[in-house]
């Protein structure tokens, strides 16, 4: 029967984009506070951080937004093989995140093997950070009209291509400037392998001696992956 298993074998060569993005999601997000959720949004940063740490993936970096996680990956465990690749890391995901965010039912994330380059990862990324943004204006309109009692098809349609000019000014109307919201809320957030210095003692000597440590960070201010100051950020991930 091993015969019938006719993607099994497929595989891939790095460097390679994993994304990975919650199934039906909205309905957990039902009881999320809008337009953003603190909880909500920890829980995709500690999941992403379980990626990197523990999964045994070991991706270099994870940027997230929303419901959505892209994994970098310079090096391929499985031997590269993407049926193998893409089960491991949605499953892995959905039971991080499950724990991160104390559900007592189950999620899922699907997940896509993305072929890349260094070149292309930046343009991917100021391509999804793009994305994030939209994603933050609408979240700010649809929540703002909601609180004012439109109903959801009436919210829809008002909405309906306005573009972001038009969206920053009904916020703006109501009190809120977007370009001031939190910045992981308008560029997402990117956990990545970190190091420290720490300060200990030589057991063979009694000597005080500084040694480095890794660590995952998270950086939560991230600069717009368009610009040449983002430009230059991921070029320092990539190894550029």
């Amino acid at each position: 029967m091993d015969t019938h298993e006719i993607f099994s074998t497929l595989a891939i060569y790095p460097p390679v984009i994993v994304r990975l993005d919650g199934r039906a999601f909205h309905r957990l997000t039902r009881t999320c506070v809008k337009p953003f959720d603190d909880r909500f949004h920890a829980a995709m940063v500690g999941t992403c951080r379980r990626l990197l740490a523990e999964s045994g993936l070991n991706p270099v970096f994870a940027y997230t937004f929303s419901d959505e996680i892209s994994l970098y990956f310079a090096d391929l465990p499985f031997g590269g093989r993407v049926e193998k690749l893409d089960s491991v890391a949605a499953s892995y995901a959905a039971s991080a995140f499950t724990l991160e965010a104390g559900l007592d039912a189950p999620v899922a994330f699907d997940s896509r093997v993305i072929p890349t380059t260094p070149a292309h990862t930046q343009d991917y990324l100021a391509m999804r950070q793009a994305e994030a943004w939209r994603n933050h204006i609408n979240a700010y309109c649809q929540a703002a009209l909601l609180d004012e009692g439109l109903p959801p098809r009436e919210v829809g349609a008002r909405l309906k291509g306005m573009n972001a000019s038009g969206m920053h000014e009904l916020m703006f109307a109501r009190g809120v400037n977007l370009a001031e919201t939190p910045a992981w809320q308008r560029r997402g957030t990117l956990v990545r392998h970190g190091r420290y210095t720490k300060e200990g003692m030589d057991p063979r000597t009694g000597e005080r001696v500084v040694v480095e440590r890794r660590r995952i960070d998270a950086d939560e201010a991230l600069p717009l992956f368009s610009a040449p100051e983002g430009r230059q950020y991921l070029r320092s991930l990539l190894g550029e």
